[in-house]
């Protein structure tokens, strides 16, 4: 793993996941370039999400069987002429199949993580997992901007046709740099591979530690954001969605926060940078709370609420990869499966619950909710030495550093 190598890697995650966010900053031009209602043109986007999380279920687990290269490669080419297609559609029924073919192939920030953790030292696994994850959170941001100002200037098709050559030269650039590697289980059938993340969460406690933690923690974040939109443009601020779209840059800082974190997790274990953003997770509740009050001083705390909230959200993320992607070198991507679909069950959860506490008491029945999922999290976090204690042959699990954590899964 050279940097020039992690680098490309990154800028593979941020494309990835740059194409699941940008059709959402230019569904007004749909609906006036195909001549239909703009409530119509969120069937794009949904589309695009729905296929994303089947590609994570059904094509991810591949990642143990096909050689990562051709895997990596195969899906950039995939998602590369499904774009084209979507760019090419001609009315929205095209539009909508084309984009639930690029949700469903861009699932290579899912196959890039175990990957690249393959390629380094234990103890430089954190780092890794913070890079990529930096670069998937510019995708993210990076998406929205890059979208909406093609498109004002060239039209709605000039986004996805842009994304495409993209996306086509990348898979050429990794077709020649990513080093060949065997499959970890190149004998397992596709039924099997399918079935392995249930498997893996009954018999792995790590996992579904690590899996509570982060769908409870993405979904007091979703609760938040699902929410936020409602307060702003309310009485007590009277802004519109761009207060929102504003607000949301301050995420931006987590592109540096997370590499910090993963070398935190490679020195000191992922426990310790989970307790952290497990305890940030209940600050960030208590500064929004303050948020309610309207004025310079509500958007103040809302402002450093939000910030605190995404970089203990995203740090987190560093320190349970980690310690999922220990326990099993030979299932990474049956385990990122299960951990990814559970992050996202809970951040699909947070967001319904967030809209009913909403609609109950408002925004402080929002931050409490936020406050009490974390606090779940952290009751099951203070619990874990003590059940590790239970089970003979794991009590470093999950408590020293990656060296140590990868010698004792093994």
């Amino acid at each position: 793993m050279t940097r020039r190598l992690l680098l490309l890697l990154s800028l593979t995650c941020a494309m990835a996941v740059g194409n699941i966010y940008f059709p959402q900053a230019i569904t007004p031009l749909l609906a006036t370039g195909l001549g239909v209602s703009p409530d119509a043109t969120a069937l794009v986007v949904t589309a695009t999400q729905i296929g994303y999380t089947a590609g994570i279920v059904l094509l991810v687990p591949l990642g143990d069987r096909i050689p990562h290269r051709r895997f990596l490669v195969t899906l950039l080419v995939l998602t590369g002429l499904a774009l084209l297609a979507a760019g090419c559609a001609p009315a929205l029924t095209p539009l909508v199949a084309a984009g639930a073919a690029v949700g469903l192939t861009t699932v290579a920030a899912q196959v890039v993580g175990p990957l690249a953790v393959g390629l380094v030292a234990p103890d430089r696994q954190g780092a890794v997992i913070g890079a990529l994850l930096s670069g998937s959170t510019g995708g993210m941001l990076l998406a929205r901007t890059f979208s909406g100002t093609l498109g004002e200037w060239l039209g709605w098709r000039a986004p996805y046709l842009v994304a495409a050559a993209l996306t086509l030269l990348l898979s050429a650039v990794l077709a020649l740099t990513v080093p060949a590697a065997p499959p970890a289980a190149p004998r397992q059938s596709y039924p099997a591979l399918l079935a392995e993340p249930l498997r893996l969460l009954r018999t792995e406690p790590e996992l579904r530690r690590s899996c509570l933690y982060q769908a409870t923690v993405f979904a007091g974040f979703s609760a938040v954001w699902t929410c936020l939109a409602f307060l702003l443009s309310g009485p007590a601020y009277e802004l519109g969605a761009r207060a929102v779209g504003a607000l949301a840059l301050v995420g931006a800082a987590t592109m540096l926060c997370t590499p910090f974190a993963g070398r935190l997790v490679d020195r000191r274990g992922p426990d310790p940078v989970n307790l952290i953003c497990l305890l940030g997770v209940l600050a960030a509740a208590a500064v929004l709370a303050v948020g309610a009050r309207g004025g310079t001083t509500g958007l103040a705390a809302l402002t450093l609420g939000t910030l605190l909230l995404d970089v203990a959200m995203q740090s987190g993320m560093v320190a349970n990869q980690a310690r999922v992607y220990a326990l099993r070198p030979d299932a990474r991507n049956r385990l990122n499966t299960a951990y990814m679909t559970c992050a996202y069950l809970g951040g699909s959860a947070g967001s319904w619950l967030g809209v009913r506490a909403w609609g109950r008491t408002g925004w402080a029945g929002v931050c409490a909710l936020v406050a009490l999922l974390a606090t779940v999290a952290l009751i099951r976090h203070l619990l874990a030495p003590r059940r590790r204690a239970r089970r003979p042959g794991s009590d470093r699990l999950g408590s020293g550093n990656s060296a140590d954590v990868t010698a004792s899964a093994r």
